[in-house]
Order: structure tokens, then sequence, then C-alpha cells
């Protein structure tokens, strides 16, 4: 008795051992129906080969120590017999090909007899030790015991943390099953059932298993799906059948490991939220298969062919995962290996340097070149999808109910982006980019709009189609509300309600177009109402444009001294009190102005010609082809030209104007550098004119002037020079009047018209509905279209003008300078004003010590020439100016017309022109 009771302890835990070695590549399978019968039908067939195994055991008790000898004279055989029959029953025990045979009720087949015989046969077995340790010998190898082990953790918490377990192919020759050849066709179906089973949730069965190229340790194999392979043997009919079934169970593994890859972390919310989805439906696939395995368990009618009837609703939902799962992938590159990742890699690594200067991270799913399907492009692509299965309604409705789940994150995203103006999204997956390094107190240095502009950007790429028509209201609506929201105007701690949660809500575009209207309509609010936007553009109108310059008369007149010094020794601070004591003044317009203290002087280094033709060689305006090269020299020099020219304050005079925010995404950097381009252009047309009028002043008082010479072509000099004067002076004039009454007038009206017009008009209802026509951006275009178009007009954006009139004006303001100059050498070129040279030596000496100016006739030949000079020069380029505007006229700017009819009063009196012989004077 001990002795079979050790037996019994030593068998079970080879048991245990060797219970793995079939579950390697499938789980731990129930003890069926089928499974009893077949065992039984194995006990049978032992039985009848072995009729006297108990006999033989009985007799051993009852004989005693009587027949020992004969006992051990048969041993040999004896053990032989039970060896064999212990080999065939483990053989049959771990066999799983289920026998169809009917439930014998006699009480020898019960399991319990079938141990007590095993538990005998070992006690027999383990009678004879040399026997046993032949055994030993025979068999040396080691147990195969497979082993599971936890894998680390990754960023998808409901990933699978399993090791994966040994494929059957590795399995010891002992525990392969018996080949399908010997069973019968009932068998092999039964067998064939039972594999399919363990084969649909990813597994091997015995008959079915992994074809040999699949490595399931390696990722981009599972996500591309694991190929199967039937053991030879199987009848061609089941082979036929059971092929077809086998690409479900191909596409569920292959939909599982996607689930489990795009769960992680870097590829965003809507990704996780459609792995949400797809794991539900395949939570409904394994409760199906667990129907189907209770059928195969108790229903001896469940056949191969209803199982296929069974599963063929589900293998179509399987294959629409799988095709859309691969789809994902392949934009993700991690199906296969990517060629133009491989040849763009300084491509990328431009992009992440321009991200880090940008101050954007280096997250796993926003890294610049690495291609991540997340966000829009996930929901795109399940919308294109859905519009190619228009045919198919058990697709679209699939993918219709994916498309409904997936975009819950998203519309929560956009949802907080119409109505609170903030972005949440950690996983740079939504159509609006937010950079958070743009800041609103760069506001001050941003000559580019970069705050406006830059600061919030649409993803082109990620934009769902159901956005693509709304996208520009989605980026204002939150732009708008982000603005007044740092103003203070929006609650954000108030929770939307009632508003979509899914882009198959009719409400869907509804909602967007009024968070448009209401974000807008709060943002003129507080622009025209609440910071008085009218008011603050008519100040920049007095102090840029000069319409109502008294004071800035004043200031000029104030500051001459200072500002006729060079630019690098004028004194700001002091420049900036006589501003102000200007600007205070009670009889001053500006007195009354409440924005005055947010005017400052600088002083700009650069020479406003060097200026706009560096401007215009980088925006590439007008550019001449022929004279490309020529052109792009001249205007890459004007820093290294300025330090040799020393500007004086009063070309260098500038003022700038603090606005604050909200204002400054109005009148932001890059409409007051244009507001600056005008003042000084018409400052140096006012400073010229005063250079001008105070030349006349000298010809009309000086005595060298005013006298009549004896000498006739001396007083046809004078004539000249008057004449030339006169003609510069009315060049000037009309040039001014032209860009202050015909240019900007005109357009300030326009703009002032549209400003002041879209309080009312800027939303409407429409049978219920708001509607938005003028927005915050018109409003921000249509000023910065105003300061373009007065740029143009007043020619300071085409090159050929450009260089043009700077010649014109450098004339201009040369002989005004060189008017003081002409009036001393006047004195000794005009025979009544000086004294002979050939007066005697003593009359000389006495003209010496009274201080007499001696008559040099050379001098009046210097100044002839240098006045012909002039006028040549002055002519010329007069006569090309208006040739180029006739031109541009006709082209461009129709404006320009008038300009030419009235400049061409100042080319009256030129010889080029016809009309400035002497005879005509």
């Amino acid at each position: 008795m001990s002795s079979s009771l050790n037996t019994r302890s030593s068998a079970q835990p080879d048991r245990r051992s060797t219970a793995p070695s079939h579950s390697s590549s499938a789980r731990p399978r129930v003890t069926s129906i089928r499974a009893d019968e077949r065992d039984r039908g194995v006990q049978r067939s032992t039985h009848s080969q072995h009729p006297s195994v108990n006999g033989t055991a009985e007799k051993a008790t009852s004989s005693g120590s009587q027949r020992v000898n004969h006992d051990q004279s048969k041993g040999e055989a004896r053990r032989a017999e039970r060896v064999r029959v212990t080999t065939r029953e483990s053989l049959s025990v771990r066999r799983r090909s289920p026998v169809k045979t009917a439930r014998d009720s006699s009480p020898e087949l019960d399991p319990r007899h079938r141990e007590r015989e095993r538990v005998k046969a070992g006690s027999r077995a383990g009678a004879g030790s040399s026997a046993g340790s032949r055994k030993e010998k025979e068999q040396p190898k080691a147990p195969w015991i497979p082993q599971a082990s936890l894998i680390p953790h990754t960023t998808a918490p409901l990933a699978s943390r399993i090791s994966i377990p040994p494929l059957a192919s590795q399995a010891p020759e002992s525990l392969q099953p018996q080949p399908l050849s010997q069973l019968s066709p009932d068998l092999q179906e039964s067998a064939i059932l039972e594999d399919l089973l363990f084969v649909f949730m990813g597994y091997e069965g015995q008959y079915i298993r992994f074809v040999d190229s699949y490595n399931p340790s390696i990722e981009k194999e599972r996500l591309a799906g694991p190929g199967f392979r039937i053991l030879p043997g199987l009848d061609p009919s089941l082979r036929d059948l059971t092929t077809t079934m086998l690409k479900m169970a191909t596409h569920y593994a292959a939909v599982e490991a996607f689930v489990e890859v795009q769960s992680r972390d870097e590829f965003g919310a809507v990704n996780h939220a459609l792995c949400a989805a797809i794991r539900k439906l395949l939570k409904d696939y394994l409760e199906l298969l667990a129907q189907l395995e209770h059928q195969f368990l108790t229903n001896t009618t469940f056949t191969l062919q209803v199982l296929h009837l069974h599963t063929l609703p589900t293998s179509h939902m399987l294959l629409q995962l799988y095709s859309l799962a691969h789809e994902i992938l392949r934009r993700n590159s991690m199906l296969e290996d990517d060629l133009e990742d491989s040849m763009d890699d300084l491509d990328d690594v431009e992009n992440i340097l321009e991200s880090l200067r940008e101050g954007g991270d280096l997250a796993p799913g926003s890294i610049p070149g690495k291609r991540v399907c997340k966000g829009g492009s996930v929901l795109g692509l399940i919308t294109k999808r859905l519009g190619s299965m228009a045919g198919d309604p058990a697709a679209r409705t699939l993918l219709t109910s994916l498309l409904r789940d997936a975009s819950r994150p998203y519309m929560t995203m956009l949802n907080e982006w119409l109505h609170h103006g903030g972005i949440k999204d950690p996983h740079a997956e939504f159509l609006v980019k937010e950079q958070k390094s743009i800041k609103r107190e760069r506001l001050e240095e941003d000559y580019t709009d970069e705050y406006w502009e830059k600061r919030y950007t649409i993803r082109e790429n990620d934009v769902p189609p159901q956005l693509e028509g709304v996208k520009e209201k989605v980026l204002l609506a939150g732009k708008y509300l982000n603005v007044v929201r740092e103003c203070g105007g929006v609650d954000i701690s108030k929770e939307v309600k009632d508003v979509p949660k899914t882009f198959d809500d009719v409400r869907f575009l509804e909602n967007v177009n009024g968070a448009y209207a209401n974000a807008n309509s709060s943002l003129l609010e507080l622009l025209l109402t609440t910071h008085a936007l009218p008011a603050r553009l008519r100040s920049l109108k007095h102090y840029f444009i000069l319409d109502r310059s008294d004071f800035f008369s004043y200031f000029l007149e104030l500051g001459t001294s200072e500002l006729n010094k060079k630019a690098k020794v004028v004194n700001v601070a002091k420049l900036q009190s006589l501003l102000d004591l200007v600007l205070r003044h009670p009889g001053s317009i500006a007195a009354q102005d409440p924005f005055k203290e947010d005017v400052h002087v600088e002083m700009n280094m650069i020479g406003l010609s060097d200026w706009l033709m560096k401007v215009n060689s980088v925006t590439g305006i007008d550019r001449v082809p022929g004279n490309l090269d020529t052109y792009q020299t001249s205007a890459s020099q004007p820093f290294s030209s300025i330090e040799d020219k020393d500007i004086i304050g009063f070309d260098a005079l500038s003022i700038d104007y603090s606005v604050p925010f909200p204002l400054s995404l109005v009148i932001s950097r890059k409409t007051v550098i244009r507001y600056q381009l005008l003042f000084r252009y018409i400052l140096s047309m006012r400073h010229l004119e005063t250079l001008l009028v105070s030349s006349w002043h000298d010809h009309s008082q000086e005595r060298s002037w005013r006298h009549k010479s004896s000498d006739r072509k001396l007083e046809m000099w004078k004539r000249r020079a008057w004449t030339l004067r006169a003609r510069m002076l009315v060049f000037v004039q009309q040039l001014l009047y032209f860009c202050t009454a015909e240019v900007i007038e005109p357009n300030w009206k326009t703009l002032m018209a549209r400003l002041d017009g879209s309080e009312q008009e800027g939303v409407e209802r429409r049978e219920g509905v708001r509607q938005v026509n003028r927005t915050v951006d018109e409003l921000m275009q249509d000023h910065v279209d105003f300061l373009d178009t007065c740029l143009k007009e007043c020619m300071l954006t085409n090159t050929r003008l450009l260089k043009i009139h700077t010649k014109i004006m450098n004339t201009c303001t040369m002989f005004a300078t060189y008017t003081a100059h002409l009036s001393r050498v006047l004195l000794s070129a005009d025979p009544d004003l000086s004294t002979p040279i050939s007066n005697p030596p003593q009359q000389q000496a006495s003209n010496t010590s009274s201080s007499v100016i001696i008559y040099d006739p050379t001098r009046f030949a210097r100044i002839s020439e240098n006045l012909q000079k002039y006028e040549d020069n002055f002519s010329k380029n007069l006569r090309i100016l208006l040739d180029v505007l006739n031109y541009t006229a006709a082209t461009e700017t129709v404006a320009l017309l008038g300009l030419c009819a009235r400049l061409s009063m100042a080319s009256e009196g030129s010889s080029i022109g016809g009309v400035g012989d002497s005879s005509a004077i």
C-alpha cells in the first residue's frame, strides 16, 4: 500500500511537470464530453489488450511468498509489458483529438477506477529496481517546463504584460499529436474544430500552427498578423473551409496588437478613444467564441460548416478593423521602412532645430519629421473610408460607430477652444497649434505681427474633413476669445454645456458658427468701445501724418539748433522735453489729446531712402531682372555707407507710439513702422520746403540778390537761379499736397467709414442665426491695407520711382543749402558791388583796409557752370520721373496720373522742356 501511495505521489509531479507542454501555445482546456469519450475509448483498448493485469495482481496477493520465485522468473516479460502499457496510456492522455463515441456507463470505466488501476500498475513497476534504472538510462532528457514572466510596464495602461509563450514547434517530440492521416474524417473535424477555437483567440492549436517565418517577439510582425499552417493529412474539404476561416484569426491577432501599440501615450487621445472602441468590439468577439465553445462541447451536431456560418459577420467586422488598422500603421511607418524618411534626414534636422528655436518640446509624439498619425489625421482617415463604403451597410455602421467614439476627445478640445479660447492638447493633435514661446510681453518688439499670426496657427495636415470648410472660423473664434479672456472678459471656470459631443451631431456646424459670431462681437466691442480704437487711430494721424501740425512746426522751430547737429550727437532727452512742452501747451490742438503721453521721440540712424531701399530689396517689390545684381549690391550696403555719411538730426528724427494690449493687435509694431515711414517722408518734404522758403527769403533780403546789376549776364543768371528755386519749391509743394490731400486723406476717410460701420454692421440676424459681416481680422487687414496703399501711392514701394525721387530730393536740398554760398559769391561777381581789380595799388590798399570786396570775373563763370549743373540734373531727373510715373500709372497705380499733371508745372522753364532759354526769361 505504501508503495502504491509513493507511486501516486511520484506520478503527480510528473503529470504536473508535463502539463504545460500542451499549453505552451494554447491555454489549458476545459474537460469536455468529447474528451471523456476519447479517454474511455483508450481505456477499452488498453483493457482488451491486457486483460490479465488485474488478475495477476490478485493472485500475487493471495499466494504470498510461495510463488516469489515463479514471479521473479516471469518478472522481466511482465515488466516490459507494463512499461509498454504505461507508455501507451501516457500518449493517449496527451492526445487532444476527440473521438465521437457514446458515453459508457460501466463502473469499470469510471475515472476513479482508472486512477486505481494506474496506481497498481505503478506499484508493480517499482518492484524491479534494475529494470527501473534501465528505464532512466533510456530517458535521460529533462522534462520540458515552459515558463511565463511579466514584461515591463509601457505607456499603454491596458497592454498585456505576460511574456509571449513558446511556439508549438519547440515542444519535444513526445508531446506532438497523432498525425491527422491516422484519424477518421469525423475525428479530424472534431480536432480541427477544437483547434480553431484556440486559433481564433490568437493561440496555436495541435494541428494548426504559426508559419515558420512568423516571430511573435517582433512587433512589426505582430502588427502585420500571424500566418497559419495546417499539419498535413487533413481531408481536402476540411482544409479548404479551415483555410478560409484562418483569415479571421490573422485579423484578430493583428487588431489586438494594434490596440496595444496605439494605446501608448504618444499616439494621442483620439487614438486612445479609437482603441477603446475597438477593444469593446474585441470583447464581443471573445463572448461569441465562448458561445461557440459551449456549442462545441454540448451540441453533437456542431460541425465546421456551422462554425463558418456563425463567424461570417464577425469575420467581415474584423476585416474592416484590420484594414483600418493597417492604413493607420502605414501612416505611422510602422509596417515597412519609409524610404522618404531616410532621404529627408536633413530636412528633419532643420525642423527639429526650428522647433527648438520656437520653444517647442521634443515629446515622442511631437518630434518634427517623425510621422505619427493622430488626432485629425485619424478622423480624416476613418471619414475617408466611411465615404468609400457606400455599398456596404455593415461596414458603414461599424465605421460610423468608430468615428463617433474616436471624435469625442477631439470635440472636447474643440469646444474648449471655441467657448473658452484655451487649448488643452497635451499630445499635439488638435488642428490649432499653440506656440507658447510667443508671449504677449514681446508685442513691443514684434515687428512682424508674430504674436497674432504665429502664436496660434493651423496644422494643415491634421484638419478633419468635417472642419475643412470652417477651419478659419475655428482658428479666429479661439484667437478672439483668447484675447478677450486675457483682458478678463471670459469666465473660464464656467462649464460648457449643451454643445455637440461628436461629429455626427446635427448641431455641429451651428456650434462653430455661433461661437465664431459671439467671439467676434465680443472682441469688436472690447476694441471699439472699451479701448476706443477710433480715437487711437485719429491720434496716430495727428502725430504721424501731421494733419494738424501747428504743434509740430513749433517743435521743429524750438529744436532746430539740436536737429541741425549730427544724428549721433543729438540729445534725445532734450528733444523729448521740447515735444512734451509743445504737446502740453494750452493753445496747442494736441493739448486735448488723452493719448499724448504715449508719443516718444527717437533717432533712427538709417536714412529714409536707405531704409526704404533695404525694405524693398527684402520684400522683392518691383525688381528689375536686368539690373538685379547691381540693385542687390547697392541695396545690400546701406549700413556701411551710413557710417560715412553721418546724417543730421532732421533726417534721423522719428517718433514712436506706445499702445496697450489688446489695441496692440491692431496698432502693432508692423503698422507703427508704416506710420514712421510716412512720417519721415512727410517730414523730409516739410523740411525741404522750409529750406527752399528760407532760400527765397535770402533772395528777397540779401543785397547781392536785390541789386540790379549793370552786367546783363549776371542778371540773367539770377533769374535762372530764382526760376530753379521756384520750380523746386513747386515740385516739393505739389508732391506734398498730392501725398496728403489726394492719397492719405481719401484713404483715411475710407478706413474710418469701414471702422465706424463695423459696430452696426458687424453682426446681424438672419432667420434667428447670428451672421458676421465684419470681423476683427478684416478690421486689422483694413488698417494694414490703408497704410500699404498710402505707401504705394506715395511712391515708397517702387524701387525705380524711389531712386529717381531720392535724386531729385537730394538735388533740391543741395541747392537750398548752396544759396548762402551764392549770396557771398555774387558780391565778388557783381562789378557794381565790388572794386575793380585795375585800381592803383594805393587805392587797393585803402580798399583792403576798409574790407571792400574785389571784383573777380572768374567766379561768375564758376557759379554759372554750377547752376547749369543743378538745372540739368533737376530737369533730367524730373523728366525721367514723369516718364516712369506715366508708365506706372498706366500699369499699376492710376492715382499717380494726378501727380503727373501737377509735376508737369515744375518742368516749365527748363531747357529740356523747351521753355528755359534766355529769351523766354
